[in-house]
């Protein structure tokens, strides 16, 4: 579990690194968490890579237990809110706002892709052949 556990986050490393080193426009993990992606793809793929914490679900369940305790990974951003009250007075309303017209833009962003997505299909499905009388 703990070889799992460093295996995740050499990967956060690595992709802060990337990050860093080419100044990418996107947050670290995400490329670290492409990075463990494409490594355990390539697990999966060739067998000789299944060595250490990639062998035997490793990996797995180390993030099974990441996530079995995912919420006590929200109390320093609940005391970072805490610790900023006065701010959050300050600039409540506009942030509430923000909030609420990012919902809304993320739902009909949403919706749109949803239909765009359903007419796609729609046209690209196959014709149903004709109901022919097989030959005798």
């Amino acid at each position: 579990m703990i070889a799992s556990l460093c295996l995740i986050l050499l990967c956060q490393l690595a992709g802060e690194i990337v990050v860093r080193a080419l100044a990418l426009p996107m947050p670290g993990p995400v490329v670290g968490m492409l990075l463990l992606l494409i490594l355990l793809l390539a697990r999966d793929r060739f067998g000789f890579l299944a060595r250490g914490p990639l062998q035997g679900g490793g990996v797995e369940n180390g993030a099974k237990g990441l996530l079995a305790h995912l919420s006590l990974l929200f109390v320093p951003a609940g005391v970072g809110v805490v610790q900023k009250l006065d701010l959050l007075a300050e600039h409540g309303l506009v942030i509430a706002a923000v909030l609420a017209i990012s919902v809304l833009i993320t739902l009909l962003v949403t919706v749109a892709t949803f239909l765009l997505v359903g007419r796609l299909m729609t046209h690209r499905r196959p014709q149903e052949p004709f109901n022919e009388r097989p030959m005798p």
